[in-house]
């Protein structure tokens, strides 16, 4: 084979790897949902939630900006695992007009319910345009709590033992941390969900020990291999997703997402997790 020939050939092949990656990351990854598994140890565990689940749903963005079909697919699946506990931490929609509150009423018809409870924080996309519309806010709220999802803002709700307090939006007009976490009793079982992991970096934690729940990065979306994801929405580049410990007595747990704010993943499944309780002595 002459010099030319090879360089042609060499140059199809480069060719054809980009479009079967653009192909791959457009039309495949972003549908390709994972079930993933943890344990989640918590100090003063009531005995009747031991071996319990928790299921953890992020950032499902219903919108125009990718079949939410799929959302209503994942949905099913997620139902049939029977979950114990249901939490959804935030970015309902992918907000641009009125339109949102149609199509996420279209998806709340196949709502994941848990068996002992179902709760949900707000992320800022549900506050509308730059984060800022009250009314969009709190329109998203009546329609998921009519969908059987308690919502949490800046609140707290104990299910079978298990006090879960809710953290709202960081970057939304609502965001009062301290008065969530007013609710944190150290003497009981605790969880906290919160959108945005930067929160962790803030003081507001009341002395918090146990673990934190959140979504928001959903990984980066992309992410090369080897290397960290190079578009994150947080401060603190660390907080990309999957478990870290923040070496204080708290564990964060950031989750990948099941929606996409565009239809583009690589290396960055969308997930939906789910935490077997177990007590920690």
């Amino acid at each position: 084979m002459n010099r030319r020939k090879f360089i042609q050939r060499a140059s199809f092949g480069t060719m054809g790897a980009i479009v079967a990656s653009g192909l791959y990351s457009w039309q495949l990854e972003p549908f390709w949902l994972e079930f993933v598994h943890k344990k989640m140890p918590i100090r003063n565990l009531p005995k009747s939630l031991e071996g319990k689940n928790i299921m953890q749903i992020s950032d499902i963005h219903v919108g125009n900006r990718f079949d939410y079909k799929f959302i209503i697919d994942s949905f099913k699946k997620a139902q049939s695992l029977e979950p114990d506990i249901v939490v959804y931490t935030g970015d309902f929609v992918s907000y641009e007009n009125e339109k949102q509150h149609d199509q996420l009423e279209q998806v709340l018809e196949h709502t994941v319910i848990g068996r002992i409870g179902t709760l949900g924080i707000l992320g800022n996309h549900d506050y509308g345009r730059q984060w800022s519309e009250l009314k969009v806010a709190d329109r998203i709220t009546t329609q998921l709590e009519s969908a059987g999802i308690s919502m949490l803002r800046n609140d707290h709700l104990v299910i079978d033992g298990l006090n879960i307090i809710g953290l709202d939006d960081y970057w939304g007009p609502f965001f009062y941390p301290e008065r969530a976490m007013r609710h944190y009793n150290k003497g009981q079982a605790n969880l906290v969900l919160c959108h945005n992991p930067d929160v962790c970096d803030l003081d507001v934690w009341n002395d918090y020990q146990g673990w934190i729940l959140s979504g928001h990065t959903h990984g980066g979306q992309c992410k090369p291999p080897f290397l960290p994801a190079p578009m994150l929405p947080v401060a603190n580049k660390n907080f990309s997703s999957g478990e870290i410990d923040l070496m204080d007595g708290r564990t964060l747990y950031i989750n990948r997402a099941l929606g996409h704010l565009w239809q583009v993943r690589f290396n960055v499944r969308p997930e939906i997790t789910i935490f077997e309780l177990e007590s920690l002595t």
